[in-house]
């Protein structure tokens, strides 16, 4: 595997089958997702895959957004193979800038146990003057 990197918001270019496969049984948010309703998600958001010298898909992360105020970063993932080579701080970088690019006022996102690495990148838990609030309901998968 080269040490060469790149990172592309090219839906044509992602191994869906591969994120379908490793997002639906190797997360704690989605597991048991389907294949349509990843797909679904991927059509609906901006999708952003890392790969490897060869082409190969290591990471994949999605920016739900209007591309003009708000957006949700969801479902980064490094593949358990490339992890400890500093690829979820090339991708989060990545895709804070393009948010920085797009001009977005608010980017929010949940995670359970990867604060310490949103934090390098200027996220905070939500401590201001709104008032969050939530709506959840039954997963689908």
């Amino acid at each position: 595997m080269s040490d060469a990197y790149t990172i592309s918001s090219d839906p044509d270019r992602l191994d869906r089958e591969w994120i379908h496969k490793v997002i639906s049984t190797d997360t704690y948010w989605a597991m048991g997702r389907t294949r349509e309703r990843s797909d679904f998600a991927i059509d609906h958001s901006l999708p952003y895959g890392l790969y490897d010298g060869d082409g190969r898909q290591l990471a994949f992360a999605r920016l739900v957004t209007d591309q003009a105020y708000f957006a949700w970063l969801s479902d980064v993932y490094v593949d358990r193979e490339a992890r400890g080579k500093g690829l979820s701080k090339r991708l989060v970088a990545h895709i804070v800038a393009e948010a920085q690019r797009m001009g977005l006022k608010r980017v929010l996102l949940a995670t359970a146990d990867a604060q310490g690495l949103y934090r390098q990148f200027g996220f905070e838990e939500i401590d201001d003057d709104y008032s969050w609030m939530y709506l959840v309901r039954p997963a689908q998968p």
